[in-house]
């Protein structure tokens, strides 16, 4: 097929859609021919004080299920500031295109704002798209004619750019076009958002994200005079290194509105009008949890610079009773919320082949009690003949751990031996690589039976993000350390006979 051909069929393609959405419009909404001026005035009113209010009013089919308090709070942020920089990274599916370029910038509009609206998408064909959603809602919405009037231009309504009678302006360009020719005489660019215009093919390439990253910073960025001049960025994080990490590293007073899907925690949604806790248990159970947390939570999969994936062996563990020594360590995290510290329970084996394998995975930012419970668990799940050491720092103890131990025990009816152990003086990310030789020698192992689960995808993550100057969670592998370090310390045939094994900590109170 030819260029032109191609062309053709792409802007018949777009033509087509418009149509559609057109008829669409036309046929939802529809508005209350009989009312009295003064209540056509209130409505008005009333829209144009808050951002829900008129997307309910006006876009009611794009409001299907109810506002969430972070969209309006965005959209009140992007008002009051009329020189605003801000990057809206909110999760896949939380209506961020929505807002950044269709309600934001007519509720802008309604209120009286002239808008010269610029999009910028991944391509022109794409941000062509996103632009005639709100062309479309000027040339159909009857409750938008009824109450603000004709606004289509015959002469100035092309696919791409158009401009209404009521002052708004649209355009759409494509990531790094040429930006000549945005100014209309003494117009220019008051509203650019930029949606969804990194793929994941540019987020593999570091110098075409510095390319793009120049081009917003001086194209883009010099389209923009006068006392208005936002920027909107509308994207989800799901890569390390993008194109809006860049510019908030180079631009410290630009702003950043993060909204993740739910507390990984919890569960608990941030759009509890819309998603439910159970829905969000059931995405990561079907999806993989990497993947749902890299779209919906801003947590971009880490491939791994050091402890790579061909590094990684899976098999059938030898029986559980057929283990020299079985260690389960606890790096201890108290707050239990979406940004602290993970409680990570690793629980190892050394088998008769000098092998290490991974057991059991407890990996989540919770409080101490889960943790506890899942130890209980999986304790009392072994045959008689088997003991697992448990273990966890010296430092870490205090008051409250030592009672969620003895609550969780007490309930449970089950008196979990574990014991202190003194950390090492070595620093931390010293002593995580001393497993990188481990890993090399084909001497680690994981239990086949843990593929998929999501404490152990979690924990997969932390340990291959650990590099010179890693700034990710580490509760993991740190625990990984710990055990592997235990089981290794004696010769194999002496090891599982130290006293270092003996309970040296166990609950006060009895049951």
């Amino acid at each position: 097929m030819s260029k032109a051909a191609s062309q053709r069929k792409s802007a018949d393609r777009l033509m087509a859609a418009y149509r559609r959405k057109l008829e669409i419009l036309r046929n939802s909404n529809s508005f209350n021919a009989h009312e009295t001026a003064v209540e056509q005035g209130q409505r008005i009113v009333a829209a144009k004080a808050d951002p829900v209010t008129f997307a309910e009013t006006y876009l009611p089919h794009y409001t299907t299920s109810p506002c969430a308090d972070f969209q309006r709070l965005a959209a009140l942020r992007v008002m009051r500031s009329p020189d605003i920089r801000i990057v809206l990274r909110w999760a896949r599916a939380h209506a961020k295109s929505v807002w950044a370029d269709t309600i934001i910038p007519l509720w802008l509009w309604a209120r009286g704002e002239p808008m010269y609206q610029v999009i910028i998408g991944s391509s022109a064909d794409r941000a062509r798209t996103l632009l005639s959603d709100i062309q479309a809602e000027f040339e159909a919405n009857p409750r938008l004619i009824h109450d603000f009037g004709e606004q289509q231009m015959l002469g100035s309504w092309q696919d791409g750019s158009f401009t209404t009678r009521g002052g708004f302006t649209g355009v759409a360009l494509g990531m790094g076009q040429s930006v000549r020719g945005l100014r209309k005489r003494a117009l220019r660019p008051t509203y650019i958002v930029l949606d969804d215009c990194e793929t994941r093919q540019l987020c593999k390439n570091p110098k075409r994200i510095g390319e793009m990253v120049r081009w917003v910073e001086t194209d883009v960025m010099g389209t923009m005079d006068g006392p208005v001049q936002r920027l909107v960025i509308a994207n989800n994080r799901f890569a390390p290194d993008m194109i809006q990490v860049r510019l908030l590293e180079r631009h410290k007073g630009w702003l950043l509105h993060e909204v993740k899907a739910y507390d990984p925690a919890t569960y608990a949604p941030a759009w509890p009008e819309k998603y439910t806790s159970d829905y969000w248990r059931s995405k990561e159970k079907e999806d993989g949890t990497l993947a749902t947390r890299a779209e919906y939570l801003h947590q971009p999969h880490v491939e791994g610079s050091i402890f790579t994936d061909d590094l990684f062996n899976w098999g059938k563990p030898p029986r559980i009773d057929h283990f020299q020594c079985i260690v389960g360590h606890w790096d201890v995290a108290y707050a239990g919320t979406s940004t602290a510290d993970f409680n990570a329970v690793r629980v190892w084996g050394l088998d008769k082949e000098g092998r290490y394998w991974l057991l059991g995975t407890f990996c989540k930012q919770t409080k101490m009690a889960a943790a506890v419970r899942w130890m209980v668990d999986f304790d009392r799940a072994l045959p008689e003949s088997v003991v697992v050491h448990w273990q966890y720092e010296a430092q870490f103890w205090n008051d409250e751990l030592e009672r969620t131990i003895q609550e969780v025990g007490k309930a449970e009816r089950h008196e979990l031996l574990i014991r202190k152990a003194e950390r090492s003086k070595a620093n931390k990310y010293d002593r995580m690589l001393t497993l990188h030789p481990y890993y090399q020698n084909g001497r680690v192992w994981y239990s086949e039976r843990l593929k998929g689960d999501a404490d152990t995808d979690v924990a997969l993550a932390q340990l291959k993000g650990i590099e010179p100057g890693y700034s990710t969670h580490d509760d993991a592998p740190d625990a990984d350390e710990q055990a592997i370090h235990v089981l290794s310390r004696e010769a194999i045939s002496r090891e599982w006979r130290d006293p270092v094994f003996a309970p040296r900590h166990r609950p006060s109170n009895t049951w």
